[in-house]
């Protein structure tokens, strides 16, 4: 079952941050919503991390407009070592959070601005009920 959350991030002199509650799941997509009066400064970029982790989930930079992602991260072999199909194309694989937040870092988006993200996660366990 696919959930949806969904933030608004403030700037305050150029800069914000904001918060998911905590979830569990995969990442399916994130999509930023560009309102058509006090967006972003064109060039925003976002640092979008799994708050207790650290792990990147989503790093845009010059963003202008509305954007929908699907983020995937690296797999490894049970070596440790990056897992690829031929040796140079690396595998990825969906993003999967236990009991996490996402934590989404706004900067370079000008004075008291803001924007929408919403974040799609799979979470397999809501099947069940």
């Amino acid at each position: 079952m696919i959930r949806k959350f969904t933030v608004t991030v403030t700037t305050g002199t150029a800069t914000g941050e904001g918060f998911t509650p905590f979830l569990s799941g995969y990442i399916d997509s994130i999509q930023y919503v560009k309102p058509d009066t006090g967006a972003y400064s064109n060039g925003v970029d976002f640092t979008i991390t799994a708050e207790a982790t650290g792990e990147a989930i989503w790093s845009g930079t010059d963003v202008n407009a509305a954007v929908t992602v699907r983020p995937r991260a690296p797999t490894h072999t049970t070596a440790g070592v990056a897992a690829t199909f031929d040796g140079t194309r690396a595998v990825l694989d969906r993003i999967a959070l236990g009991r996490d937040r996402v934590k989404i870092a706004v900067a370079q988006g000008g004075n008291g601005t803001s924007g929408t993200f919403v974040i799609s996660v799979d979470d397999p366990r809501a099947r069940l009920f």
